[in-house]
């Protein structure tokens, strides 16, 4: 399968990440059920905040935003995976390829940005509350969301522009389970030094920029909280924060691990089963945490359960 025109004729070839052994197939239906139980939770949550006039709010439409990434991201990886491995065929169009790319790039960056938003939004409520309907704003948050997107959306421009437009005269077997910018460069048969350079340089401040922000917002929190004389405003500051914290940790733990390790480290195994774990598991994780942590979530759910199924 060899060309030496570049990619618009041939397809890609995905190994993926499951073989058809009964633990593979057992493996594969998990995954499936992962992911419709992904899409339900974060469905369920962008219709509570948006039928819920009580979670009209900055911090709730910063979340359902979340959701609404989560989805899309689920949604990218895990059919086309699901149809491969069901059908037997591996294939995948340099067309499909670059929109895998792009929307993940996309929805990646994008929720970096958007989870540097939920912090600031949750400084501003701790240690500002009297201000809060000033320094968290409508317009505030709605061009902090339209940032998140519109940066993602660059950065996930260039990179499927530039992976695509190299040359693929050789294998193009992909050793991974979707179409991933750093897994499908290695097979260009071009000088992509350069282009890995400035992609690892684009990852870093993708990633330290928001991580940056997270973090000097939760180091003015954790100052405001340990000056609290009430122990249950404290408790509630801690509640609140947790979530957003458990979010923050998985996300951006999982991503360090596969973008920012030196190259000499990875292990293209350990690589897909860490991907698997945050373009698949950590969107159904997302709504589950702030579901369980967050009693105003909690009471609208109770309250529309028993409004619709008592």
């Amino acid at each position: 399968m060899e060309n030496t025109n570049g990619t618009t004729d041939i397809n890609f070839i995905l190994l993926g990440l499951f073989n058809h052994t009964q633990i593979h197939l057992f493996l594969f239906a998990m995954v499936l059920m992962i992911f419709i139980i992904s899409l339900m939770g974060n469905a369920l949550m962008i219709i509570l905040i948006h039928m819920e006039p009580r979670l009209h709010t900055p911090m709730y439409f910063l979340l359902s935003q979340l959701s609404l990434m989560d989805m899309m991201l689920v949604s990218t990886i895990v059919p086309k995976m699901a149809a491969n491995y069901l059908t037997d065929t591996k294939f995948i169009s340099p067309m499909g390829c670059g929109a895998q790319i792009f929307l993940f790039v996309t929805l990646g960056g994008g929720e970096c940005f958007l989870l540097a938003a939920m912090s600031y939004d949750r400084y501003v409520a701790i240690c500002h509350p009297l201000r809060y309907p000033i320094l968290m704003n409508q317009r505030l948050c709605l061009l902090m969301t339209a940032g998140s997107w519109l940066l993602g959306v660059l950065d996930g421009l260039l990179q499927a522009g530039a992976t695509l437009s190299f040359p693929y005269c050789h294998s193009r077997k992909i050793n991974h389970f979707f179409c991933e910018a750093p897994s499908l460069v290695r097979l260009a048969c071009a000088d992509t030094k350069i282009f890995e350079f400035f992609m690892y340089i684009c990852c870093i401040l993708m990633l330290l920029i928001p991580f940056t922000l997270i973090l000097a917002s939760y180091s003015l929190i954790l100052a405001a909280v340990i000056h609290m004389q009430s122990v249950a405003a404290r408790k509630k500051a801690f509640t609140t924060c947790s979530s957003h914290l458990a979010v923050v940790g998985l996300f951006f733990g999982t991503t360090t691990f596969i973008y920012m390790r030196p190259k000499s480290y990875h292990s293209v195994n350990h690589d897909k089963v860490v991907s698997g774990f945050y373009t698949i598991l950590t969107p159904v994780l997302n709504p589950l945490i702030y579901a369980v942590r967050n009693k105003e979530v909690k009471g609208v759910l109770s309250r529309w359960m028993e409004k619709h199924f008592t």
